[in-house]
Parts: structure tokens; sequence; C-alpha cells
């Protein structure tokens, strides 16, 4: 009886645990592998500027679809502002408190 007990300790914790363990390289892969294979995501977080002696703190939520569409949403958490970046196909569009302003082309508008 202690025998059979052993034996499906055993292998019970072979099947738990796995027999091979994922090295940091692997889950990098992996991970790059899964997001690239995503058509669309959806976040919510959280993001802090500092500027000098300035913080700034907006809720971020963005929504991305395949094709590089997407949209973000930044909500300053001070004065309730809000900011969207919209883009797709036709462009980008940046709405503020202020008013709309629309990039036709982008990628040249934009310097690395």
């Amino acid at each position: 009886m202690k025998k059979i007990f052993l034996i499906v300790a055993v292998i019970a914790t072979l099947c738990l645990t796995g027999c091979g363990k994922l090295n940091d390289k692997d889950i990098r892969e992996n991970f790059i592998k899964d997001v690239e294979s995503l058509k669309a995501y959806y976040m919510e977080g959280t993001l802090e500027l500092t500027n000098n002696d300035d913080t700034y703190k907006y809720d971020v939520v963005a929504n991305y679809q395949k094709e590089d569409n997407y949209k973000v949403s930044l909500v300053n958490k001070a004065n309730n502002y809000e900011q969207i970046i919209l883009k797709n196909d036709e462009g980008v569009y940046v709405l503020t408190h202020k008013g709309l302003t629309f990039f036709h082309n982008i990628e040249q508008n934009v310097s690395l």
C-alpha cells in the first residue's frame, strides 16, 4: 500500500511541477510571440510624469486593433481634463478640452 501511495505521489508531483523549466529567454520569446499574434487588446493603467518639481498623474485607457488602429484616453487626475488620441487609416486625431486636431500623415510630422 505504501509503494502505491509513493508512486502516485511521485507521478502527481511530476505532473504538477512539470519536467522542465523555462529560462528567461524562453519566457520572453513566448511572450513576444503571443503579443504579435494578438488581433486586439485593451489596457488600463496609471501614468505618472515628472517635469522638474512638478508631477502629473493620468489615468490611461488604451485600445489597440491590428493594422495599427488605436485609441488612447488620458485623464489628468488633478483637473479631470481628458485627452483622446485616435489613429485609424485616415490619420491621427487628438481631442482635448481645447478642441480637435487632425494629423493626416503623422509619420512625416514626427522626428525620432
